[in-house]
């Protein structure tokens, strides 16, 4: 580190007041380093220059010799200094809104609807209804997914019911045991034709009349597709014991999960049957 980067950095972390030696330390090597990088582009070793956002993202980008763990604790330290510094350059971070997971239903108010559905005044609506409940609380499917789904892609096979997807990702996709009877009827009834009705899938409003229809007022929710998936994730994530894994793993973060498995084939059609608890009842 030169002695003008040397100076700057003492002068800066001075007036940041670190807690603890340790972590006066540690910033005082990410002001010099900065420092450094500042000084060998002809910049002006002042705060409102060095510490100035652009200068110190451009720095943890592409400064040379850096480890990738390196640049992540050098940005945040000197995002750190910068707000206690020039904070007039580092204004309050907004928090983003997080989507968070739709509430599952309860078995009990899945099979409200069912019976809701089997309640319905004609068989096409019944079928069609009680279609939507299994594709949705049994395979997991919604929008596109759900409205592309014909009769004639619903199969026993591999030992169970499964769904082959044909839509943006295209996958097959294992029924849960519970719903095999009722979407196995729904789907014959369906024929080559989709099982939650209509002729064209790609009109938005497709599952709104059976959305409807079982709005019985029985004190059961309005029914929703996206809380119909969340009962199927809930469903296989019990099977699978993820709740046991994650604890005893430590991790509460999905998108790990997602790095974990991106490198990982996943089983072929059969296991997957056994796996998610979806095998036919002898």
């Amino acid at each position: 580190m030169s002695a003008p980067a040397a100076a700057f950095a003492r002068e800066v972390i001075t007036r940041t007041g670190p807690p603890g030696r340790e972590r006066a330390k540690n910033l005082l090597w990410a002001a010099g380093k900065l420092a450094d990088y500042a000084a060998s582009l002809g910049l002006e070793l002042t705060p409102g220059v060095v510490l100035h956002p652009s200068t110190a993202e451009r720095f943890t980008r592409c400064a040379p010799g850096l480890s990738a763990p390196a640049r992540r604790t050098l940005r945040t330290s000197l995002r750190f200094i910068g707000r206690r510094v020039v904070p007039q350059l580092y204004p309050a971070d907004l928090p983003l809104p997080r989507e968070r997971s739709k509430q599952p239903y309860s078995p009990a108010q899945i099979g409200g609807y069912l019976a809701l559905a089997d309640a319905q005044p004609t068989r096409e609506r019944r079928m069609r209804a009680a279609g939507l409940v299994c594709l949705g609380a049994g395979a997991g499917l919604i929008r596109g997914d759900l409205r592309e789904a014909r009769g004639k892609d619903v199969a026993c096979r591999s030992g169970g019911v499964v769904v082959t997807v044909r839509g943006a990702r295209p996958r097959a996709v294992p029924v849960l045991a519970r719903y095999h009877a009722t979407l196995l009827a729904a789907a014959a009834f369906a024929g080559t034709g989709l099982i939650c009705g209509g002729a064209d899938p790609g009109r938005r409003n497709l599952t709104n009349p059976l959305v409807a229809a079982l709005d019985g007022g029985t004190g059961l929710p309005r029914l929703d597709t996206s809380r119909l998936r969340a009962t199927w994730l809930a469903d296989c994530a019990e099977l699978l014991g993820l709740a046991t894994f994650m604890h005893a793993a430590g991790i509460s973060c999905s998108q790990r999960l997602g790095d974990l498995v991106a490198g990982l084939e996943p089983a072929g059609e059969q296991q997957a049957v056994q796996l998610l608890g979806a095998g036919r009842r002898r």
